[in-house]
């Protein structure tokens, strides 16, 4: 009777045995794996421009920098007009005021002058119309407007708003690219690309396709798309 127990133990000890012998197997073959990067690039074209125009009036009374701002309103929406920029394209985004008399840190007898900043915004899908009107910014300086950067930007914005349509080609290149490089891995290492270990998309990059010093990704109409995703898979 003693004998039956301990062969039922033996059993067990060999199947215990064999499945942790299988679970280290798994192991050290689930810890053979392989990280890589995939890139994927496009080239694209804005389709919207944003164009603030900042201009600034003057006077020795609040009358005289509201004519001035009024005139120098006008001309602009002339000179948009005569470049086929339509006045419901344009909107006034900024308005402010400055009475430099009414200023707590003078010092000494200050003139009093009114200033008044004012920024008209050109909001297009034209890009090469936006484009050729800013060539010709100067009639507005011949038309006595001053023109300021000093609240933004003193040219067109140009932005790519389609970036949700080619992202799923875009990530499924970076995919692939990756993939084919775990494959080139595989190979060198005498293995066979597994399965799917862990993926990270990545973040998309809208750059300047033109990297220059000093220019912005939003000063050019051409802009490149960049993602890269990083993926692990299995080797076996």
């Amino acid at each position: 009777m003693k004998i039956i127990p301990s062969l039922i133990l033996a059993i067990a000890a060999i199947v215990a045995a064999s499945l942790i012998g299988d679970g280290l197997t798994d192991l050290r073959t689930g810890d053979r794996y392989v990280t890589v990067k995939g890139l994927a690039e496009r080239e694209v074209e804005a389709d919207l421009a944003l164009w603030p125009l900042h201009f600034v009036a003057s006077g020795s009374t609040l009358q005289q920098a509201r004519d001035q701002a009024r005139s120098s309103r006008e001309a602009i929406l002339d000179f948009l007009e005569r470049h086929d920029i339509a006045a419901d394209q344009v909107e006034l985004q900024r308005l402010n005021v400055n009475d430099t008399s009414a200023n707590p840190y003078r010092s000494g007898n200050v003139e009093q002058t009114f200033i008044i900043n004012q920024t008209l915004t050109v909001r297009s899908t034209d890009i090469e119309g936006i484009r050729d009107t800013a060539q010709a910014v100067g009639e507005l300086l011949d038309a006595g407007v001053v023109l300021s950067s000093d609240y933004g930007p003193s040219g067109p914005l140009y932005l790519f708003s389609r970036l949700n349509e080619i992202k799923p080609e875009m990530i499924a290149e970076a995919t692939a690219a990756a993939r084919e490089a775990a494959e080139q891995f595989a190979r060198d290492a005498n293995a066979d690309v597994g399965d799917l270990r862990r993926a990270n998309q990545g973040v998309f990059e809208i750059r300047a396709r033109d990297q220059a010093a000093g220019i912005a990704e939003q000063q050019q109409p051409v802009k490149t798309v960049r993602v890269v995703t990083t993926v692990e898979y299995y080797l076996r």
